[in-house]
């Protein structure tokens, strides 16, 4: 089977908003959706087949019955499937954090750290986040910003504007603030050192847990230098490679691409309608929509208008 359509799990947590279920449709009847994760192989949420012969499996019970052989011979060193795809509405702002890279992560958390990527999909006006400091602090100082909640202050501040992408390397501090819709690529992993929380509480009337001191270790205390080695690709490293496809549905309404032995092919749908064809299936899509083709599934095409995030894992 070449053409896997995704259904998502979800998350209500506290900074959430509603757009992703009256913008983009997902079937949620709570009332807050703060993310859903469109590719997951993940325990805490996977995502689920919804077409063929494999509708109602998970991705992982798909991957375990048909071999890792459909995720192509670049996935081979990795241990579980590399990444994780998201959208995240963030109506409120994230906690300030920072997530772990691998060695830190494996020998002491006993599973992989996070790289990640984000494409800023909508956004109000004059809307920011914070990626890494705006000069280089010490620990010391670090720690007692953190301490007499002044750390704002020195935290890089970057407005942002719709279709604006940044690439966040593990260890780099960073938040996403209110009013701003994402869609994230990122490692396989659900670890997240939180440093500052606004002092907000839970639906518990309790604050939420910090991880202060594991972030002390982890963060790398200077400003962001900007990677331009991922050119012509939106975002390249060695978990994930993403391209954006994009079509006006009148010059450009249609294009066709290949997936060979070496990756999987993930396409997330963030604007548009039309349909993706791949080893004889047809299906329709509409922004929001997730696909996964299986490696070696030969030549698909995707018709109609889109914006599109096309992801794949090189060698």
């Amino acid at each position: 089977m070449a053409l896997l359509k995704l259904k998502p799990s979800f998350k209500d947590y506290l900074w959430g908003g509603h757009r992703l279920v009256d913008d983009y449709q997902k079937e949620y009847d709570g009332e807050i959706l703060a993310e859903s994760w469109e590719l997951s192989c993940h325990p805490d949420g996977p995502s689920f087949i919804t077409n063929g012969e494999h509708a109602g499996k998970t991705l992982r019970e798909f991957i375990e019955s048909e071999g890792k052989e459909v995720l192509g011979a670049n996935c081979e060193r990795f241990e579980d499937f590399p990444i994780l795809a998201k959208f995240i509405d963030a109506r409120d702002s994230l906690s300030i954090q920072v997530h772990p890279d691998d060695a830190y992560a494996l020998k002491n958390e006993g599973q992989y750290g996070k790289t990640e990527m984000w494409y800023v999909m909508d956004c109000e006006p004059g809307a920011y986040l914070y990626y890494g400091f705006n000069r280089e602090v010490s620990a010391e100082e670090f720690a007692e910003r953190i301490e007499n909640e002044t750390l704002e202050e020195v935290l890089n501040k970057v407005e942002v504007h719709k279709g604006d992408v940044l690439f966040i390397e593990a260890r780099t501090l960073h938040a996403i603030c209110k009013g701003i819709l994402i869609a994230e690529i990122q490692q396989n992993s659900n670890l997240t050192y939180r440093i500052y929380d606004y002092g907000r509480v839970g639906a518990d009337g309790k604050k939420r847990e910090l991880h202060v001191e594991k972030a002390l270790k982890v963060t790398d205390r200077f400003p962001v230098v900007k990677n331009t080695e991922a050119y012509p690709h939106v975002a390249d490293c060695e978990y994930f490679t993403v391209d954006k496809l994009y079509l006006d549905g009148v010059l450009m309404g249609s294009v066709r691409g290949m997936v060979d032995k070496s990756s999987f092919v993930s396409i997330l749908f963030m604007e548009g309608e039309g349909q993706i064809s791949c080893g004889g299936e047809v299906l329709p899509y509409r922004k929001g929509d997730s696909f996964l083709l299986t490696a070696d599934s030969g030549e698909y095409e995707v018709c109609g208008s889109c914006e599109a995030l096309v992801t794949t894992i090189r060698s």
